[in-house]
């Protein structure tokens, strides 16, 4: 079975992130990425460019993941609210 941490890996050696925190029961996970690449892109492609990241693994070993995506300036802004 996968766990949280498996997740964080499979995207920081996917992708450029500057944060990635993963929750979840084994079923259903939730993640907050952030990451330079999401800037200037619409919610769908940055989410793209986490599923490429996980690859195969959404078919095979992820079932169910709902993620959150943050340029480092919208996490900075958030964290000073």
């Amino acid at each position: 079975m996968v766990i949280p941490q498996d997740i964080e890996r499979y995207i920081q050696s996917g992708m450029a992130c500057e944060k990635v925190e993963v929750s979840g029961d084994g079923h259903h996970f939730e993640a907050l990425i952030v990451s330079h690449l999401f800037a200037g892109k619409s919610r769908v492609a940055q989410h793209q460019l986490v599923y490429q990241a996980l690859g195969d693994r959404m078919r095979s070993e992820i079932h169910a993941l709902s993620m959150r995506t943050l340029t480092p300036q919208q996490w900075a802004e958030l964290q000073r609210s």
